[in-house]
């Protein structure tokens, strides 16, 4: 099975939206988060080469001079995913044989950047949340909402809780 990057992100927001996700059972362009989340992805860093899909699996927002992967955010409010996230590509990459220096997470709302790395112990903690992915992916019932501050703002918000 194919992971992509949003089944990475979602796996660390949301569980019962990374399943949702993947029984396409999708509410994000009813979503009003996502929709200014894609007005700056069309605005920001418009000289930039964008979203480059790479073997049909994860999409980069894009890579300067094949040494530094960005990926564009529009706020830091679920760092820990868009940091693993950036780490999953790096780790998709170097499988691949494709050797990116580092990662910068862009905000470019509150115009802050943030370096990520690959570190020691990264990729084995990447496979075995790989595979924790495709467990998720694999149940046949929803996993149960999170009942967590961002969920308010979620494109699943009335999904999982009206």
């Amino acid at each position: 099975m194919r992971i992509t990057g949003t089944m990475f992100y979602y796996y660390f927001v949301c569980r019962r939206k990374l399943w949702c996700f993947c029984q396409n059972i999708a509410f994000e362009n009813e979503s009003e988060s996502v929709l200014l989340g894609k007005l700056l992805d069309e605005t920001a860093y418009g000289r930039e080469h964008k979203h480059l899909m790479i073997d049909e699996t994860v999409n980069v927002d894009f890579i300067r001079d094949w040494k530094v992967l960005h990926e564009v955010k529009k706020s830091k409010s679920i760092e820990e995913a868009s940091i693993w996230q950036v780490k999953y590509y790096l780790y998709f990459l170097r499988q691949r044989g494709i050797k990116i220096e580092k990662g910068i997470l862009d905000y470019p709302k509150i115009k802050k950047r943030q370096e990520i790395f690959l570190q020691e112990g990264d990729a084995e903690k990447i496979e075995t949340l790989l595979a924790d992915i495709q467990a998720v992916i694999a149940q046949e019932k929803m996993p149960p909402p999170i009942h967590w501050k961002i969920c308010k703002s979620c494109a699943y918000y009335e999904y999982c809780y009206v």
